[in-house]
């Protein structure tokens, strides 16, 4: 097998993966949400299931939030934001795929031109789009993958925009959890 039909047959697999991954977590949100009871562990593992879809968006900073009125929200925070970056590689291994699904948006192809015509600042972009919470990261996710930028440098971009913004979700819930005892009584 010549490496071209190989790389196609990975590229394919790895697409399937995704979206059998992507399809798994929506199907078992409420085995997910168990996940719960387990601490970091837990904390973990719900962020990487919160962060491993692609565009359907589940409401991991919620989760980091409420978990951040529980448990030392420090802890909370790195748990998540290393789940969470864990989760985005979903988006990294559906553009290493080569399948053209975000291809046709056009942001995601300006996004791909400046990270490829700006490597070493794409990092700092990936943090960035990792700490502002919104859909776009999953385009910088695939256009990462596509560029076939090192996958350890990618993670690392994304866990220090990750860690960053869920240490502002879980003192928000660590600080509100006081508010709201206050306001409501104990």
């Amino acid at each position: 097998m010549n490496p071209k039909t190989r790389l196609t047959i990975l590229r394919v697999l790895a697409l399937m993966g995704v979206v059998a991954l992507i399809a798994v977590l929506f199907i078992y949100r409420d085995q997910v949400k168990k996940l719960e009871d387990y601490g970091y562990i837990g904390i973990f593992l719900i962020s990487i299931a919160a962060n491993a879809t692609i565009i359907i968006p589940l409401p991991g900073v919620a989760f980091t939030t409420a978990m951040g009125a529980i448990f030392n929200p420090f802890w909370v925070a790195i748990a998540a934001g290393f789940g969470a970056a864990i989760g985005e590689l979903t988006g990294y291994v559906a553009g290493f795929s080569g399948q053209g699904v975000a291809e046709r948006v056009t942001l995601y192809n300006r996004l791909t031109t400046w990270m490829k015509a700006h490597q070493n600042l794409a990092y700092g972009l990936i943090a960035l789009l990792a700490f502002i919470p919104n859909p776009l990261f999953d385009l910088a996710g695939m256009a990462s993958g596509a560029l076939k930028l090192p996958l350890w440098k990618f993670l690392l971009a994304c866990a220090i925009g990750k860690i960053i913004k869920m240490l502002m979700f879980a003192y928000a819930g660590y600080y509100s959890i006081g508010w709201l005892t206050g306001l409501f009584g104990k």
